[in-house]
């Protein structure tokens, strides 16, 4: 944006984002951001002395010392549209998956999680094992090993817990606290 701006459809010009476009802001506003901003790429510049003096530089560039009146065109503020607040209430507990249940077994030794599919009679279904949380629930989601998005949600939240407890090396207990 910064360079090259934005195109009839607010589009970023020349951005490798995915979804480059900019929704809540007008072209007016993009212009005005241009004209008052100057990028310099320092990407991996760790020295603050180096910034510092970047900065004093540019500053002395634009010629507009601290406290003047002077400004480059105004943006005004943005008015945001107003959105519903919801305050989460504590779910109540989870009735069983059609699907089955899941126990969950990190493998500290090996870094693999390893996650046993049961019917809910209790029979061994499949073995799922995998290196982190995400591959492994998004592997059951997207073969349908789960019916429910509570179940779903549940899953991934343990699922992530149990990566974590090989990561930082404490003892995994599922549905633990």
């Amino acid at each position: 944006m910064g360079e090259r701006g934005v195109d009839e459809r607010m589009r970023v010009i020349g951005s490798p984002g995915r979804k480059p476009i900019l929704k809540n802001v007008t072209r007016k506003e993009v212009e005005a951001f241009r004209n008052q901003v100057r990028i310099v790429d320092m990407i991996g510049c760790e020295d603050a002395g180096l910034v510092a003096r970047k900065v004093k530089a540019l500053a002395r560039k634009m010629h507009m010392p601290c406290g003047t009146k002077e400004y480059a065109r105004v943006v005004k503020p943005l008015t945001p549209a107003p959105v519903e607040r919801v305050e989460a209430k504590k779910t109540a507990k989870v009735s069983l998956d059609k699907a089955g249940y899941f126990v969950i077994l990190p493998m500290p030794a090996t870094g693999i999680l390893t996650v046993e599919h049961y019917t809910n009679d209790n029979r061994l279904l499949r073995v799922i094992e995998g290196k982190d949380a995400r591959s492994l629930y998004g592997t059951i989601i997207r073969n349908g090993w789960v019916s429910q998005l509570l179940h779903a949600a549940y899953l991934g939240k343990e699922l992530e817990r149990a990566e974590l407890s090989m990561k930082l090396g404490f003892k995994y207990i599922q549905d633990g606290i």
